[in-house]
């Protein structure tokens, strides 16, 4: 009995090794239950690869349509400072058509390569590949994405400055700020959502089985799941 307890209490705060944890549920799992998760696996990576490419080739429009714009207002606007304020508008532009064509987001080729581990029923291979997507998922929502986007609006709002209208400066790099955020969290999330979910799952050691749900977390230092009972 105190044995049982005393594994009872660390198991509440347990934070294991996920590759093991994954491959410790698949070997238990019967062949109902791995047709259900093959299902849901299937949605996450074939919704986000359809969620990316929409997200790819939408906000690669928006930009490219920016560019036309500004450029034309570059020589035609009837005012100086419009035409000055557009001219800053094609370079940002530019860097963000540039960005969009170079950066591309991984649900694709997670896709790919999740129908060739389906196909060899590589399961474990799966689940790693799932939560290498959700961390560059969450990378890509990180500080480290709006680095680029800080520096571009920064020096265009200084360059509007230093023409001697400061709030422009101001709105113009605000207005690029406000768009980058939409653009970062309008990225596809598919398999952080599925990832951090709690699931069923049995631990057994032993003669000692201990029922429970275990949930995956990803962060950009770490991989882990938490059990709990």
């Amino acid at each position: 009995m105190h044995a049982s307890r005393l594994l009872a209490a660390l198991v509440t705060t347990l934070v294991v090794v996920l590759p093991v944890s994954l491959q410790a549920q698949a070997q238990a799992q019967t062949p109902t239950q791995t047709g259900v998760q093959w299902s849901e696996y299937d949605a996450v990576f074939e919704n986000g690869a359809s969620h990316a490419n929409v997200w790819q080739w939408g906000w690669t429009g928006i930009y490219a349509t920016s560019l036309a714009v500004n450029a034309y207002q570059s020589s035609e606007a009837s005012a100086p400072d419009d035409r000055f304020d557009a001219r800053v508008g094609v370079v940002k532009s530019a860097l963000a058509v540039a960005g969009m064509l170079t950066d591309r987001q991984p649900h694709p080729a997670a896709l790919a390569e999740y129908e060739r581990l389906k196909a060899s029923g590589d399961l474990s291979g799966v689940q790693a590949l799932g939560l290498q997507l959700a961390q560059a998922e969450r990378e890509r929502r990180g500080w480290g994405a709006r680095v680029s986007s800080l520096l571009v609006n920064g020096v265009a709002g200084a360059v509007i400055a230093a023409d001697g209208r400061e709030s422009d400066g101001a709105i113009n790099f605000a207005t690029g700020m406000l768009v980058n955020e939409v653009q970062i969290w309008s990225q596809p999330n598919q398999a952080s959502s599925a990832i951090n979910r709690f699931q069923p799952a049995n631990l057994s050691l032993g003669p000692i089985t201990i029922p429970g749900e275990y949930a995956l977390h990803v962060a950009p230092q770490q991989i882990g799941a938490t059990w709990r009972y």
